[in-house]
């Protein structure tokens, strides 16, 4: 009798201590998890709106006030990492607004010579030869103006960038006779970070007041970078519009002494073929008999490598437009691993209109990845209004109608 005793007791020892030991373990993995700091690059924010992810962890809400805030700033470890959020509803909606959108309240604040003022004491004087001021006459040939402001942190070895406004953008809907802006920033040389601000309906002044914190960029580093701004009004039914540019080269622009606010004009996007996009062999034909438009993706040369995989799978899709608008679209088949591309591909396009004035095709040629989004490697317009040998090729298919005629073309960006 003593022995089964003994081992019931044995046993019953061995089952609490194996509960207690899973718990345990099950304990140290959940700490652990609660621990560590999610692998966000950098911090977006909206209207004022800044979303760290201890806030996430203690399920605080988005109304914070300004002290919390700060509180949580200060005890934030150098080099963790900020989430990159834009300003929701509890059900992750944007909140609507009756109120009509308005410049942001600093920049009404600050007259024209507090911005002379300041960007005397920071900026070099090359760095100024863009800013002079405009009359009436001149401000009608203009794109608008957009406002903007620098910063870094040097306690967090942080980037920041605010989008402030743009004020006197041009309609791009003829209908409405106004603009539905939107900006896409990229920080070169390298173009690993781009950003871009949420889509404002219906205005030509947007002010868009969202901030952009870039962490682990070196101060030494500020000099070498250059900030390009392109303003764009987005486009439901076809490719977005672009308004124009602004490039920011950071050379000679002091951010020691806080923060610096700017305002540029916004000029033509730059179209000149850049050099290292490769370039494209395409034929053309048109017979105006049958209003047909037969075109041959030939060869593509030169192509730039990818950053990831070394050499690019291009393949290239062909749109037809008319009117600026997209009615037909093509694509050749993807050629693995190679810079020098040989297609040999044949597409025929039926012409809605009699001749080709109003017609024109852009080439875009891709890198294919299945992982991710396809990237742009190079892009060709052919039409009447194209600059370049892209015009001039297709002015001869004009002139020269049932005649096969190829040229090679630079690759601008995409």
């Amino acid at each position: 009798d003593e022995i089964p005793t003994v081992v019931g007791i044995f046993s019953a020892f061995g089952l609490v201590f194996s509960v207690s030991l899973f718990a345990w373990i099950c304990c140290q993995r959940k700490s652990s998890k609660s621990n560590k700091t999610p692998p966000y690059k950098f911090v977006h924010v909206l209207k004022g709106v800044d979303i760290y992810p201890e806030n996430l962890n203690s399920k605080k809400k988005f109304g914070a006030d300004e002290k919390s805030e700060a509180k949580n700033k200060s005890a934030m470890p150098k080099n963790s990492l900020h989430l990159d959020l834009e300003k929701r509803d509890l059900n992750g909606n944007f909140p609507k607004t009756t109120s009509k959108i308005q410049s942001s309240p600093d920049l009404e604040n600050l007259s024209p010579k507090h911005f002379a003022e300041r960007k005397k004491d920071s900026v070099s004087p090359d760095s100024l030869k863009s800013i002079t001021s405009l009359s009436s006459e001149e401000k009608q040939d203009k794109l608008g103006t957009l406002f903007f402001s620098l910063e870094y942190n040097f306690e967090k070895k942080a980037f920041v960038v605010n989008i402030k406004e743009a004020r006197g953008l041009p309609a791009m809907d003829e209908q409405s006779m106004t603009s539905d802006p939107y900006i896409k920033m990229t920080i070169l040389p390298e173009k690993k970070h781009k950003v871009k601000t949420r889509v404002l309906r219906k205005t030509l002044d947007p002010a868009f007041d969202e901030t952009f914190t870039f962490y682990g960029i070196p101060y030494s580093q500020i000099q070498d970078l250059t900030l390009h701004f392109m303003i764009l009004s987005f486009d439901r039914f076809s490719r977005d519009d672009v308004i124009g540019e602004v490039l920011i080269p950071l050379a000679g622009i002091e951010l020691s002494e806080g923060k610096l606010l700017m305002d540029r004009e916004i000029i033509k996007r730059n179209v000149r073929k850049s050099s290292g996009r490769g370039e494209l062999l395409i034929s053309l034909c048109y017979q105006s008999t049958t209003n047909t438009l037969t075109v041959v993706v030939l060869k593509a040369r030169h192509l730039p490598k990818s950053d990831v995989s070394g050499l690019s799978d291009p393949y290239v899709k062909v749109n037809l437009y008319h009117a600026k608008k997209r009615i037909s679209k093509k694509k050749t088949h993807v050629k693995k691993c190679t810079p020098n591309a040989v297609f040999n591909e044949l597409f025929v396009f039926d012409i809605p209109c009699e001749g080709l004035d109003d017609i024109s095709i852009e080439f875009l040629v891709l890198d294919s990845d299945r992982g991710s989004r396809n990237e742009v490697i190079g892009r060709l317009i052919l039409g009447s209004s194209a600059e370049g040998t892209g015009g001039e090729h297709w002015k001869e298919i004009c002139e020269y109608p049932r005649r096969q005629i190829a040229k090679w073309h630079m690759l601008c960006d995409g």
